[in-house]
């Protein structure tokens, strides 16, 4: 059998370009020369090549970040094209993008999530609508991003417009929401039909940041990772199982890894991710690892689910 043809999707618009270009070097590093013949396209000026070499692909790597790449735009591309990829379509890509719509599902599968409320730009001015439903501190958040771009944590009235106001600035919907004390938890799905939880990942940002926020995930030594985490068996079992039905709930396929805070005994959801960060020391890969799978071993098993079950 003859190596597989490869394209490997990095790069694209969203606020997370850098994040997505060097995360590529890396997969790009680690998959095997044996196996793979791999062409890299950047979404930002590659799209017309891209199709055009459609015919000569066997398989597509996405490891784009944010709009135009996680939400189900490229996934639908590629599907026009004929190309299977790795990971959730478009359908499922859609709903884990957009954060309402996930907590929504969420909740109708019966996972426990914070309360929240959708702001309007009538909130900037008079925050007293949401102050009347949600209780400080509160989480501000653009619905469509990742890497918490945009994210504030307000514990004071007089920061709720200015936090609002900011969100606004990087999606034209915002999600505010209870904030939930307590220890970050991340728990990774591998799979297709069959789905197999992963060990759970504790993260503890350092004591200079508030919360995992951007600078906090990708800044060298901002952040503690720790896998397996620190957690009695009974939390392990209910954050595994946590993990596959929101997978399930979302649609996905492939892999997913969900966010979840521990407090007290209880677990409480924040979002998931559909294109986990994928250099060898993100928290994906290193919970794949702690689980038998190195960094190599990983990509070629998403890239066998891929072809397994594409949506082409």
């Amino acid at each position: 059998m003859g190596k597989i043809r490869l394209a490997l999707i990095a790069g694209g618009t969203s606020g997370e370009r850098q994040v997505s270009l060097d995360g590529a070097a890396g997969v790009e590093q680690a998959l095997d020369e044996e196996k793979y013949n791999v062409a890299r396209y950047d979404p930002a000026v590659d799209l017309a090549r891209l199709a055009a070499d459609a015919g000569k692909l066997d398989v597509a790597f996405i490891l784009l970040h944010g709009l135009h790449g996680e939400d189900g735009t490229m996934q639908g591309f590629l599907e026009l094209l004929g190309i299977p990829y790795q990971g959730a379509g478009v359908l499922g890509s859609a709903m884990a993008m957009d954060k309402n719509l996930a907590k929504t599902m969420y909740r109708l599968h019966g996972l426990p999530v914070a309360d929240w409320l959708m702001a309007v730009k009538g909130d900037i001015e008079n925050p007293d609508r949401i102050l009347a439903r949600l209780r400080l501190p509160l989480v501000i958040k653009p619905v469509r991003q990742g890497s918490s771009l945009g994210m504030s944590i307000v514990r004071q009235v007089k920061d709720l417009s200015p936090a609002i106001d900011k969100a606004f600035q990087y999606d034209r919907e915002v999600m505010v929401e209870e904030f939930v004390a307590g220890r970050e938890i991340t728990v990774g799905v591998l799979g297709n039909d069959e789905l197999q939880p992963l060990p759970l990942v504790e993260i503890i940002p350092d004591g200079r940041f508030e919360f995992f926020d951007y600078e906090a995930k990708y800044k060298e030594g901002a952040s503690e990772e720790i896998c397996p985490a620190r957690v009695d068996n009974a939390i392990r079992v209910k954050a595994q199982e946590y993990a596959v039905t929101a997978h399930q709930a979302l649609q996905l396929k492939g892999y997913s890894r969900t966010d979840m805070i521990i407090s007290g005994d209880d677990l409480i959801l924040l979002e998931t991710n559909t294109i986990p960060g994928m250099t060898p020391t993100s928290l994906l890969p290193r919970a794949a690892a702690a689980h038998g799978l190195d960094f190599s071993a990983l990509l070629d098993r998403l890239i066998s689910l891929a072809l397994q079950d594409s949506n082409v």
